[in-house]
């Protein structure tokens, strides 16, 4: 019976062992580099008769041809995954990565990296994949009031998609203070490659966003600086604004009070020349006045003389009696 037991145990040791430790999986392809009408051969090696999973990943990280391939008894695989197209938008230059993924061995993979480009001539060299991060921040912001940094990741000129939270994980903001405040957790897809942060400053003076994209191995740095001042340009376009505003009812008041000193000017020319009217009238009148004074000293001058001669006749009348 202990035999028996044994020989189970052995049994199932043996058939588990080549599922977690017999891990064999390698994938070429006949170029690194590839133009229009370049056919893309894939061969390799992995376990007799499993099934192969093959994904080619354009640039952006899309995937673009998905397959799969039974291997051969003997552990081998060869066949042609597809003839390169005229580049488009679907199909642009760049690196593209092929992928193998085993389905017994614990789903494993092996990725290699080719080039499409648009010349056969290739020279030796490593491919790379040319990762790039943009930042577009604010030049001048305002104090306490929210803002927007928007961030674009490439890779050879295609938007790379996904978790910003994990392609931009490292990403972080220099305060003024010298302190450093991570965006780990903080940004949102506006669209695929396309990602955004909103930031509120609490400080005056200049503000740093470094963003790091890292994408299948490949790290990409860009940064934006913004000046934080007591008020935005926004600010000062609406005071501007409301002082245009005040400079406009002013001209219009301006406008009445020219108007209405014109009136005035008018009336001060009516009145001048009622007066000049009214003194002449005056002197007019002071003549007459002058002409009826002298008539009437001619006419009293007799009449006194009359009476002192009268007066005069009776002290004497009076002076002989006496």
């Amino acid at each position: 019976m202990k035999i028996i037991v044994c020989i189970l145990l052995l049994t199932v040791i043996v058939s588990i062992v080549p599922t977690i430790y017999a891990e064999e999986l390698k994938v070429f392809t006949n170029r690194a580099a590839y133009t229009d009408g370049d056919p893309l051969f894939v061969y390799g090696e992995a376990l007799s008769n499993e099934n192969l999973i093959i994904r080619l990943f354009a640039p952006d990280g899309t995937i673009a041809i998905f397959e799969q391939v039974i291997v051969d008894s003997d552990g081998s695989f060869n066949f042609a995954l597809f003839t390169w197209p005229e580049t488009s938008t679907q199909f642009p230059y760049g690196t593209y990565q092929i992928e193998a993924i085993s389905t017994i061995q614990n789903g494993i993979s092996r990725t290699v990296d080719v080039k499409f480009t648009s010349t056969s001539e290739f020279i030796q060299v490593p491919v790379e994949r040319r990762v790039t991060t943009s930042v577009f921040a604010p030049e001048i912001a305002a104090i306490n009031k929210q803002f927007r940094v928007f961030v674009q990741t490439t890779s050879d000129g295609l938007l790379i998609g996904g978790d910003p939270n994990e392609l931009l994980s490292t990403s972080h903001v220099h305060l003024p203070s010298e302190q450093v405040v991570s965006f780990s957790k903080s940004f949102e897809t506006l669209h695929e490659g396309l990602y955004y942060i909103d930031f509120t400053p609490t400080q005056k003076s200049t503000y740093v966003f470094h963003m790091v994209t890292f994408s299948q191995g490949t790290i990409s740095h860009g940064s934006a600086a913004t000046t934080v001042l007591t008020q935005d340009i926004g600010g000062v376009a609406e005071q501007i604004v409301e002082l245009n505003e005040v400079l406009d009812e002013t001209a219009a008041e301006l406008d009445i009070l020219t108007s209405e000193i014109e009136d005035f000017g008018s009336t001060l020319k009516s009145a001048s020349s009622n007066i000049d009217t009214s003194v002449m009238a005056i002197t007019a009148s002071v003549e007459s006045i002058d002409e009826s004074s002298g008539q009437l000293n001619a006419l009293l001058f007799p009449i006194v003389a009359s009476v002192g001669i009268i007066v005069a006749l009776q002290i004497a009348i009076f002076a002989r009696r006496r």
